[in-house]
């Protein structure tokens, strides 16, 4: 069964205008946000495997760069989590 969403969104003339979202559109999203979790569980562990027993100044700036790319890392998967219930709205609720 495909499923579609019905998008809306207003003309200049105030009358709404509908557009489709498919499920291959939507499996995108999913797959998206899996492969950002993905990189975020990976930038976790890359971070961990940084806090050594090595306490030198240049060990604590790679685990700091580290953390920061977690951070980036963590940013991206809310974006496509986002991006993705958005897109299960529009196709559940129709907004």
């Amino acid at each position: 069964m495909r499923h579609s969403a019905i998008l809306s969104s207003t003309t200049r003339d105030g009358l709404f205008e509908l557009a489709q979202m498919s499920a291959e559109e939507l499996d995108h999203l999913r797959i998206a946000y899996k492969i950002a979790v993905d990189k975020w569980v990976d930038a976790i562990r890359a971070e961990e495997a940084l806090a050594t027993p090595d306490h030198s100044e240049t060990a604590m700036e790679r685990w700091d760069e580290a953390y920061f790319r977690e951070q980036d890392a963590q940013t991206n998967v809310a974006a496509a989590r986002d991006a993705y219930k958005d897109g299960l709205r529009r196709m559940n609720f129709g907004f």
